[in-house]
């Protein structure tokens, strides 16, 4: 051991300190270390009498206090030993939360940061050209309570680490799926609330409905209701943001608005301003057998749909998405909207058929698809956000990679009451593509995974599986992922976490390998 003159002298004082702290027992070994080491009484303590005024009168009397009170917290050797333990258990900790930051924040370096893999493994270990899956994992990395009935719906803020939960006792709690905090509670629904969705793009609002007939729009930011929308004769199932077209005015002028009106989320009117929303409407389903779209500016109902015979259960929505073509390197790049690039909604439900309609211009019908024998509880397209977004198709060697993205960007999932996962696909007129029968029980909630490789799905088996479309199999199973039902699912488009609802009052959050 090589130890300064310093820090020798600091450690023989604080021997000696404590030997004199141990009383009369120790009086003879105290006196013989002193005379082998040549400390003093008077160096003892000697780190805190280096910032005393050694012209002050009151000094000996306070280094007499130190030594008969241990500096005031025992003998500096006694505090220092035991902060050693202190110090490595805190090293400990920090390494941990270095490894869970570094999983939750591999997505964007592509599989790894900070040099430790998804796995928790350093570069040199990781397998090469291999690519995080993002998919969910057990345990689940919290479990949210406070809930007093059955959760309904779930959904994940668009930009923070915000999730906000449904439930039957006519609550919205918003959560940090981060850490596991509750945040806040948003109460005016006066019976169960049946879904949540966050508006596009910043997530300015939150959305809800409920069996009281009421759609309630909230400002995230301050927890306010801005908006009671009603209109249906029954009760209101679900609700989704619109997502805007293509070439949309209110989204190229957002940051104008914001800077001409102070960055206001609300009008002066008291409607909601598409810029700050991301959206111009939101669209409904209800047990009326009914699918209206609302203008969330003036408040009322813009548009009715009837085609269903029955209650309508579920909407899911899909955003725009403009493809670019050319035929060489020369020519010029012209862009073209074809029925994939379209801002889409389908519905379902009792009936089991599940209609298509373009978001957005008339609202006109795509397409019907029929095959579940039961009812319909849950749709979704390909898990992304709902503002328009931009493809390349240019003749290259990309062109078969841009073909499959087109394919999985028309991809619709649905789960049923008849046990199935039904796998879709919405161009050319609709077609089913196949079909996964892994549940043993209702299907309730149904994702189509970000790269489009994937189906998770969720159900009254208590389970979370996952389904891989290129092998049509169930590649994975997580058996009693609530002690209940499981009744809902949300995925972020970008970041690697997910939450489900249950039947047992929590919301869990489960971290994507």
């Amino acid at each position: 051991m090589v130890l300064t003159e310093r820090q020798r002298s600091d450690l023989h004082a604080g021997i000696y300190e404590y030997l004199l702290s141990r009383g009369p027992d120790y009086a003879v070994a105290a006196e013989a270390f002193a005379a082998a080491s040549g400390v003093t009484a008077d160096d003892t303590n000697c780190n805190d009498d280096d910032n005393e005024n050694t012209n002050n009168d009151n000094g000996d009397d306070r280094k007499k206090s130190r030594r008969s009170s241990g500096g005031g917290g025992g003998p500096i050797l006694e505090k220092k030993w035991t902060a050693v333990p202190r110090l490595q258990r805190r090293v400990l900790e920090l390494e941990r939360q270095v490894a869970t930051n570094a999983r939750l924040h591999a997505h964007r370096t592509g599989g790894a940061a900070d040099g430790i893999s998804g796995d928790g493994l350093t570069n040199a270990t990781m397998i090469p050209g291999r690519e995080r899956r993002m998919l969910p994992r057990p345990p689940a990395t919290h479990t949210l309570q406070s809930h007093s009935a059955v959760v309904t719906s779930v959904a994940l803020h668009p930009v923070y680490t915000m999730a906000a939960s449904a439930s039957e006792d006519g609550k919205i709690i918003l959560w940090d799926h981060e850490s596991g905090e509750y945040l806040r509670t948003l109460r005016g629904h006066t019976n169960v609330v049946t879904s949540v969705d966050f508006s596009p793009g910043q997530g300015k609002f939150l959305a809800s409905t409920s069996t009281d007939l009421s759609i309630k729009i909230w400002d995230v930011k301050e927890f306010t209701c801005v908006r009671t929308l009603r209109g249906h004769d029954h009760t209101i199932s679900c609700v989704r943001f619109v997502p805007p077209p293509i070439g949309a005015l209110f989204l190229e002028n957002n940051q104008q608005q914001q800077q001409s009106n102070g960055g206001s989320e609300v009008s002066g009117s008291g409607g909601i301003d598409p810029s700050e929303a991301g959206s111009k409407f939101i669209v409904t389903a209800s047990r009326d057998a009914t699918v209206k779209f609302w203008d969330l500016e003036t408040g009322f109902c813009d548009h009715t749909i009837s085609d269903h015979s029955d209650w309508v259960r579920c909407i899911a929505v899909r955003g725009a998405k403009s493809i670019m073509t050319g035929t060489s390197k020369g020519d010029e790049q012209g862009e073209q909207i074809s029925s994939s690039s379209l801002a889409l909604v389908a519905t379902s439900g009792n009936d089991r058929t599940i209609y298509v309609y373009d978001a957005n211009d008339k609202r006109t019908k795509v397409c019907e698809l029929r095959g579940h024998d039961h009812v319909v509880e849950a749709l979704s397209f390909l898990c992304s956000s709902l503002l328009p977004q931009k493809g390349s198709s240019a003749p290259s060697k990309a062109s078969s990679s841009s073909s499959s993205t087109n394919s999985t960007w028309d991809y619709l999932a649905s789960g049923s009451r008849d046990r199935t996962v039904r796998l879709w696909t919405v161009a050319n007129g609709g077609s089913c593509l196949m079909t996964f029968r892994a549940h043993e029980n209702w299907v309730r909630g149904v994702l189509v995974h970000p790269s489009g490789n994937h189906i998770l799905s969720c159900g009254d088996d208590r389970s979370i599986r996952v389904y891989d479309i290129k092998s049509n199999r169930c590649m994975r199973a997580i058996e009693d992922a609530h002690p209940h039902f499981v009744t809902s699912l949300s995925m972020h488009p970008t970041l690697p976490i997910m939450v489900s609802g249950g039947v047992d009052h929590t919301v869990k959050c489960w971290q994507l390998d």
